[in-house]
């Protein structure tokens, strides 16, 4: 059977790239022995600090390659409605580690105070798509949700904390590392340890997530031969060192790129799906606007002169599924009451 153009490109990106899937980096066999499963024992690089009750300033910290038990396993989507358990006086019995939270969101408090810099960009917010059925008669949903809520900044906080601990750790004892470094407000991955000043912190590295990213599984190498007392797999300069940088910013770059063209067709889909003829809109800079409630940019060439942050009404039309293109035009300013 012969499909027309653009029934085959909806087909295909319908049932092969599904918003929310993941191209993991290493095989599944591997990532089942090392997930934090619940039950099970598992190798870990595990930071722990020694904090004082009443301040929670951070007197001493240790690393230690051990087998950890995970006696249990908390999903941040069955915590997201109860963050006001981490900023109540007292803790509530009635919620599942509702008294470990609430000292681990103090502690996260008190880290995010001494780096002197905000753990989360509370204005940008994160998009969850979810696509029922398949191919022409699929229904897409998108929904919104704000970051920076407790529960975020107890997470990063924590990850901001052990990124940084181990890259210090590393440079302290001239063990070379992949290091994630930003200067003039420009990030980039380097070599040699300097200031990321986004975070307000001397060093930084990924090395938190080796299932995720492959410069976080370099970097436990390193630090592992650290640890161990055996020289690091990599020098500063060596050629699969940079190659691994290079690799990675290329790789992560291509990756950016696809999501992004992936979020516009499903954003598509869902303006074609609603009937979206006009559409909220925020302008960005000049002729740039993000409409509202989509991780959707467009440009839009009959926009006048308007202050970044102003709300317009765009009209839409000649949505192409294939191109991931449409026409935009300025309708009205919508000025707030």
């Amino acid at each position: 059977m012969a499909l027309g153009r653009d029934a085959v490109a909806r087909e295909r990106l319908s049932t092969v790239y599904m918003p929310g899937h993941k191209l993991t980096m290493l095989p599944e066999q591997a990532i089942e022995r090392f997930s934090l499963a619940e039950g099970e024992a598992r190798p870990s690089v595990s930071l722990y600090l020694d904090v004082r009750i009443d301040d929670f300033t951070i007197e001493a910290q240790h690393t230690r390659v051990e087998q950890v038990r995970i006696a249990a396993n908390l999903r941040h989507q069955d915590v997201e409605g109860l963050d006001s358990a981490f900023l109540a006086a007292e803790p509530r019995e009635d919620i599942r580690f509702s008294r470990e939270l609430h000292l681990l969101w103090k502690l996260a408090v008190a880290l995010e105070r001494a780096r002197g810099k905000p753990s989360a960009a509370l204005e940008r917010p994160d998009y969850n798509f979810r696509v029922e059925g398949s191919g022409e008669t699929a229904r897409v949903s998108i929904t919104e949700r704000r970051r920076g809520t407790p529960l975020d900044k107890l997470v990063s906080e924590l990850m901001i904390a052990v990124n940084g601990t181990w890259g210090r750790l590393l440079d302290d004892h001239g063990v070379p590392a992949i290091y994630r470094v930003q200067a003039g407000g420009k990030v980039r991955m380097a070599t040699s340890a300097m200031a990321h000043q986004g975070l307000g912190v001397s060093h930084y590295i990924w090395a938190s997530s080796p299932l995720r990213r492959y410069v976080d599984l370099v970097n436990q190498w390193q630090l592992l031969a650290l640890l161990g007392g055996t020289a690091p797999p990599f020098s500063r300069n060596s050629d699969l060192m940079l190659a691994a940088l290079h690799d990675f910013e290329t790789t992560c770059a291509a990756y950016d790129e696809f999501q992004g063209r992936m979020e516009n067709y499903w954003c598509l889909r869902w303006m074609l799906q609603e009937r979206i003829e006009v559409a909220g809109a925020e302008v960005v800079r000049e002729n740039l606007v993000k409409f509202e409630g989509l991780p959707l940019y467009a440009r839009v060439p009959s926009l006048p002169e308007l202050a970044p942050g102003t709300a317009v009404e765009i009209a839409v039309s000649g949505i192409d599924l294939v191109e991931a293109d449409f026409k935009c035009t300025f309708r009205a300013r919508r000025d707030t009451p």
